[in-house]
């Protein structure tokens, strides 16, 4: 095979979602590219140059010259390099769910030609790309892996709503079925990765290096989040002693709050399926996530005693949560704990609001049959569950009902002296 990557070589991007379209975007600066989708809703959108995800402008759009946006499967069979970017979740189980990735293995399989690069950035547990996806792209084929094609894996960085570090900002780790094909790997993204990349030595080892980069940042929440349910028996305001104890040079600045998304809290349960497989029960990775996954009820019920404590705890009483997006500043709903607690306040026979700028309304109706709120005065309590930026600008003494009301803040972005409490 040639090493030398070249303009000549046409590059399908499979799905184009948070991971995808900027990939799409910047290859199609250099390269023709076909970025492909399923969703039609999508495709319409993008070739109207609008991205809902608000990770790529409408200039960044045009600027992407060589870029088609099609759903049309006859737009990428003469492709030569397939760069596969669909989301890998987990089930009801908190196991993973690999339909979208073998399903797009499948579709690729079958227009594989000799010499082409099938290329996985979706986040999976070591050792699935040459257990299930391999196996699939065989079949459908009719080709004969390493031989007729080969594959590699080079596992997506993206952060959502972060416009400092973006794709090109980001270190690149790449691999490659054969010594070869990982140096081609790794020069086709080295071509639009400012930051560099940094070449491993096979598949299975870029896999392990991404499970354990989420994992290792689940781990450390969870011990803050711990920390808050201990201090909050104590009294004590955690936030005041974290930043006490971030005055050693050596000490991690992680906050408590929620854990949702798509990454931190599904990709542990990758690595934890991996490792039950081959006999060993990650017990510092499961019960990191068994804390993170009970802080929607703390959260719940904190404010409840919060509103005993300040006499507003009627029948019926009013609440509004600010932000029901899995992070700050980005659209993104998936796997976002702010409908538990919805759910959870309910329950208690609270009446409850949730209010997001960025999150789309029509997708939380059809996702969790929750209409988003426009109303933003006169609440008995108020949480703050995302540290968009917008809601640093809200007049907060018009949103309470009374001047007794609670502002619960559990993301200490608010000044400390207008909230009733924090995590």
């Amino acid at each position: 095979m040639n090493n030398v990557i070249n303009s000549t070589y046409s590059i399908a991007i499979i799905g184009l979602g948070y991971v995808g379209l900027p990939l799409a975007v910047e290859f199609g600066k250099k390269y023709q590219v076909v970025g492909f989708d399923i969703d039609q809703k999508r495709i319409n959108a993008l070739l109207d140059k609008k991205d809902a995800t608000l990770q790529i402008s409408e200039g960044e759009l045009i600027e992407a010259t060589g870029l088609t946006i099609s759903s049309q499967l006859d737009s990428i069979q003469n492709c030569t390099f397939y760069i596969i970017t669909v989301p890998t979740p987990v089930d009801a189980d908190m196991m993973p769910d690999l339909t979208l990735l073998l399903n797009a293995s499948a579709m690729v399989g079958k227009m594989l030609k000799k010499g082409d690069i099938v290329i996985y950035e979706s986040t999976v547990y070591p050792g699935c790309t040459d257990e299930e996806c391999i196996p699939i792209l065989e079949n459908e084929s009719g080709l004969t892996y390493n031989t007729d094609f080969f594959c590699g894996y080079s596992p997506e960085r993206i952060n959502p709503g972060d416009k400092i570090n973006t794709l090109t900002k980001i270190k690149k780790l790449t691999s490659g079925s054969t010594p070869e094909v990982a140096t081609i790997v790794d020069e086709l993204y080295a071509s639009i990765i400012t930051a560099g990349t940094h070449k491993v030595s096979s598949i299975k080892i870029a896999e392990a290096a991404k499970s354990i980069e989420n994992a290792q940042r689940d781990i450390n929440i969870s011990f803050v989040n711990e920390l808050a349910l201990i201090f909050d028996k104590m009294q004590i305001d955690t936030q005041e002693v974290l930043d006490a104890a971030a005055t050693k040079w050596n000490f991690l600045p992680f906050k408590p709050g929620l854990v949702g998304g798509h990454c931190i809290g599904v990709d542990p349960y990758y690595l934890a399926f991996k490792a039950k497989k081959v006999g060993h029960h990650p017990q510092v990775i499961l019960s990191g996530r068994q804390v993170n996954d009970q802080m929607s009820s703390f959260i719940a019920n904190k404010l409840k005693r919060l509103l005993v404590e300040n006499g507003v705890d009627k029948k019926g009483a009013s609440i509004l949560l600010l932000g029901a997006t899995f992070k700050e500043n980005c659209p993104d709903i998936r796997n976002s704990k702010v409908f538990e607690i919805y759910n959870l306040l309910l329950q208690m026979g609270y009446q409850v609001a949730l209010f997001d700028p960025y999150a789309d309304a029509q997708e939380v109706l059809e996702k969790y049959q929750i209409q988003l709120t426009t109303n933003l005065h006169s609440y008995d309590g108020i949480v703050l569950t995302v540290a968009h930026d917008f809601f640093l600008s809200l007049d907060y003494s018009k949103l309470k009902s009374t001047i007794a009301a609670v502002l619960f803040d559990t993301k200490s972005l608010l000044d400390k002296k207008i909230v009733t409490a924090r995590l």
